[in-house]
């Protein structure tokens, strides 16, 4: 279904000091979902045609990988003289006649209210939160809606009866920094008001790193896609590293043979703590390998992505007092430094020399 669009004008409410808050300006974020019309989200080269695509409308460009972006078009509204809706409907057309992609798409004033609107939104439709409507749209919400409210918040907020994003919003800013802390208290007014300070972050695409190994015929082996998973995390640690980076999560991407040809499933989750570490990538590959259940699948490929890319030095890491493992880091660094040295297979896991 389609969000209507309001009229010009502003929305305002009662600020912590009894002063306005504004949430003005018409909706300019775009927050969209990929899906391929044979389902699941593009390959590799069509999610970048994809970026490319928005990239031609405007400059700012936030990747969200594997199957998704956020895109702040209010210069390209003001450039081409439509409103958010058209201009979605534009990018809905060219995606599903260039790349058989079709997309959801959800628009508000910020990225917060964007994806919010995304979750209402059905695959080839866009979902508006309109300008003058955010308090309507935010008011019946769940309180774990809103970003940043985990499960444990929302427990929280719900055993003081601050079930809903409405009576959040209607709450003293001096109640919930009782409840949550004075910043999260804080964080959650503003946002229970529609207020998000981030902004779409551009030419953010080298937030993910990703490879793929093809077989050369359908493979039906557990050990052998195991064998390609491990060189994947391999390959990819060995990248993150050497760049001084870490990730957050890692997607697997199967691609399979089925009864009208191939498919591909994908999944995705979440490490531990942030790492580049190729033990614990190899850990959860082979633990989101076991999970699509393909015992007897043929598979023709294998594609690895390494997600939420950060930088090393500030990725917080938790203390270790297990000798294995420290002996395994120090290893894994004469292997990196040795791979720099003499080629990328001067040093590789027996599993994958024999």
């Amino acid at each position: 279904m389609n969000g209507e669009h309001g009229t010009d004008g502003e929305h305002g409410t009662d600020g912590p000091r009894g002063g306005p808050v504004v949430v003005d300006g018409r909706p300019g974020i775009l927050c969209l979902r990929f899906r391929r019309i044979g389902g699941g989200p593009p390959d590799a080269a069509g999610y970048a045609g994809l970026l490319a695509l928005l990239g031609s409308l405007t400059p700012v460009v936030e990747a969200t990988p594997p199957d998704g972006a956020l895109a702040d078009v209010r210069g390209a509204l003001r450039y081409f003289g439509r409103d958010v809706q058209d201009l979605a409907s534009v990018i809905r057309v060219r995606a599903l006649a260039l790349y058989g992609v079709d997309c959801a798409i959800g628009a508000g004033q910020n990225p917060m209210l964007a994806r919010m609107a995304l979750r209402q939104a059905a695959p080839g439709t866009t979902f508006v939160v309109p300008e003058g409507g955010v308090a309507g749209f935010l008011a019946d919400r769940p309180a774990a809606a809103l970003d940043g409210v985990g499960p444990a918040t929302a427990r929280t907020l719900c055993g003081y009866g601050l079930d809903s994003v409405g009576r959040i919003a209607a709450a003293p800013l001096a109640t919930l920094q009782r409840i949550t802390g004075a910043r999260t208290g804080r964080e959650l007014w503003e946002r229970a008001h529609g207020i998000d300070r981030a902004a779409v972050v551009p030419n953010a695409a080298a937030r993910a790193v990703a490879a793929e190994r093809t077989f050369p015929r359908d493979e039906l082996d557990r050990e052998r896609q195991r064998g390609a998973l491990m060189s994947l995390t391999e390959e990819l640690g060995a990248r993150m590293r050497g760049e001084g980076q870490v990730c957050r999560s890692l997607a697997v991407s199967v691609r399979y043979a089925d009864r009208t040809g191939y498919a591909t499933l994908t999944r995705s989750r979440t490490l531990r703590e942030p790492t580049a570490h190729s033990a614990e990538l190899t850990a959860l590959a082979y633990r989101i390998h076991d999970s699509f259940a393909l015992q007897r699948a043929r598979v023709r490929g294998i594609g690895l992505r390494a997600e939420g890319l950060g930088e090393a030095e500030r990725a917080a890491r938790q203390l270790s007092f297990d000798p294995v493992d420290e002996r395994a880091r120090r290893i894994e660094a004469v292997a990196d430094r040795l791979r720099e040295r003499f080629g990328p297979r001067a040093v590789m896991p027996g599993r994958l020399a024999a």
